[in-house]
């Protein structure tokens, strides 16, 4: 079996410029919650600290629970905003082939549509290789807010432009590039977004306050179908197409807005604060000794990538069964449900909704689940679930009853909250704080550009190649092959400290 080995630590983490975090030694005893590693005689200690775990003899951090709050609710923020993008686009799929693309078959339009859709998952690499290795050296916090301007300011240009019929192919051109410089700002988002959550939450409850940014991402879905089932259902067809599907996308200025406020005011994560308070004193202390300080140079990509292959592999096979299952539910059923089930346009998005709103109540008590028994076990049962139920289930959606219809779309959503619930805090786990936004975000958006956001045009090109309807069904099952591997071989990280990261307990705790 190949496990992944955490890198040694950073060392003490020291926080005195700061009010919310309080350094304390994990040797000494706190009101009975804290781990006594300190035994009263020299031998003895040393046999103890021979069997303890490498972190337990360093300093814990204190994190104080609102400060935390505030951190999950910026990282959320910004997710839902880009899933709120996303998932508009998904829902509103088939007016969008209308208003950028020649008339004529209905089925090419919507190949065109979810092109562009996929075109913008192509740069996420990029993005995540220049996001990431910034976000290792100056800072997540930073980071997150040049991604959250890059991606209203994209999504709001998609609101703003010309119709094929106005400009001709100038506009699918434009719609192009909006979705580009999407994906691009993208590629920084995910993976900054959870380290950051990662890097503020208490050990003990790293995976209840992790699945909130997936929270963020289902409310951003909910109020992405939500407006377009109230669209669809107030307007007629010529509307929507001469200007009602503007409306969605101009929404997100406002809203982009808003999350660069609240990430503004955000301090940066312990985990990084204390890296660059250790590069800090290295600097120093080669100053004076006339050397030149090598340990907050930058990061090379070689030691991002090939120093963490394990890591990466482990990453990118968790990343594929998470965004295959994620947007074949949530982005490819609604237009499969329209286009190819000839399903009622209004009724099936609020099949999607409903699912989508269960996920959202389920999503806490998961993840607060994976902090307890831990995240291999729940992963696994989602990769299990998807191996078994995908058939069946998309039998009964198949079947075309609203009743059969909201059973197979329920089951598949329940059995995605095992990933949503878990990743956010099981991905960056993967990887030390030297290099975690960086190699994660490179793992990630690699998987995500091949697999994830290509799924709904690879799935409709295959129906259309062989007539199969249960392409979908044969899909999502071939992933959760490939994610119960990467499941094997990961090693647990519940409850235990980040990798290169000191010990993190809540102010309660101690």
């Amino acid at each position: 079996m190949v496990a992944f080995r955490p890198a040694p630590r950073d060392g003490p983490w020291s926080v005195a410029r700061r009010r919310a975090l309080v350094p304390v030694p994990v040797e000494r005893q706190a009101s009975g919650t804290l781990p006594t590693v300190a035994p009263s005689t020299p031998a003895a200690s040393t046999a103890s600290q021979a069997s303890a775990p490498a972190w337990a003899t360093e300093k814990a951090t204190v994190t104080d629970p609102a400060l935390v709050k505030r951190a999950v609710k910026a990282a959320a923020l910004g997710n839902a905003m880009e899933w709120f993008d996303f998932g508009v686009y998904s829902y509103i799929a088939v007016t969008l082939g209308k208003v950028f693309f020649p008339s004529g078959n209905p089925t090419a339009q919507l190949l065109s549509t979810f092109g562009a859709f996929a075109a913008a998952f192509l740069v996420r690499p990029l993005g995540g290789m220049v996001f990431g290795p910034l976000g290792d050296r100056v800072g997540r916090q930073k980071i997150l807010a040049l991604t959250m301007i890059m991606m209203a300011a994209g999504t709001f240009a998609i609101g703003l432009i010309p119709s094929y019929a106005v400009i001709g192919v100038g506009a699918p051109v434009l719609l192009l590039v909006a979705r580009l410089v999407q994906g691009f700002s993208t590629g920084g988002e995910y993976a900054g977004a959870s380290t950051f959550i990662a890097e503020y939450a208490p050990d003990k409850k790293r995976g209840f306050f992790g699945s909130w940014l997936e929270f963020g991402t289902l409310a951003g879905y909910i109020g992405g179908a939500g407006l377009v089932t109230l669209m669809t259902a107030l307007l007629s067809s010529a509307d929507m197409v001469a200007w009602g599907w503007r409306i969605p996308f101009l929404i997100a200025g406002p809203m982009g807005i808003i999350g660069l406020y609240l990430r503004l005011r955000l301090e940066e994560t312990p985990a990084f604060a204390a890296q660059a308070e250790k590069a800090a004193k290295a600097r120093k202390a080669a100053r004076k000794a006339g050397k030149t300080a090598t340990e907050h140079r930058k990061v090379p990509l070689r030691e991002m990538v090939v120093g963490q292959w394990r890591a990466l592999l482990l990453c990118m096979g968790l990343v594929l069964v998470f965004n295959v299952t994620d947007y074949m539910l949530l982005s490819y059923m609604p237009s499969y449900l329209t286009s190819e089930l000839k399903y009622d346009e209004t009724h099936g998005l609020l099949v999607v909704l409903g699912v989508m709103a269960t996920m959202m109540i389920v999503q806490p008590f998961v993840g607060a689940l994976t902090d307890r028994v831990g995240r291999r076990p729940v992963i696994a049962a989602g990769c299990a679930g998807f191996l078994l139920l995908s058939v069946p289930a998309l039998l009964l959606i198949r079947q075309g009853s609203l009743l059969a219809v909201a059973l197979g779309m329920g089951a598949l959503g329940l059995l995605l909250v095992c990933f949503t619930a878990s990743m956010p805090a099981a991905l960056p786990a993967l990887f030390p704080t030297r290099v975690r936004y960086g190699s994660l975000s490179i793992g990630f958006n690699i998987s995500v550009s091949l697999f994830g956001g290509t799924t709904p045009l690879v799935v409709t090109a295959l129906i259309g190649a062989t007539g199969n309807m249960m392409m979908p069904a044969y899909y999502m099952m071939a992933a959760a092959v490939i994610g119960g591997i990467a499941v094997w071989f990961m090693t647990e990280s519940a409850g235990r400290p980040l990798p290169g990261s000191a010990p993190s307990l809540e102010r309660a705790e101690h």
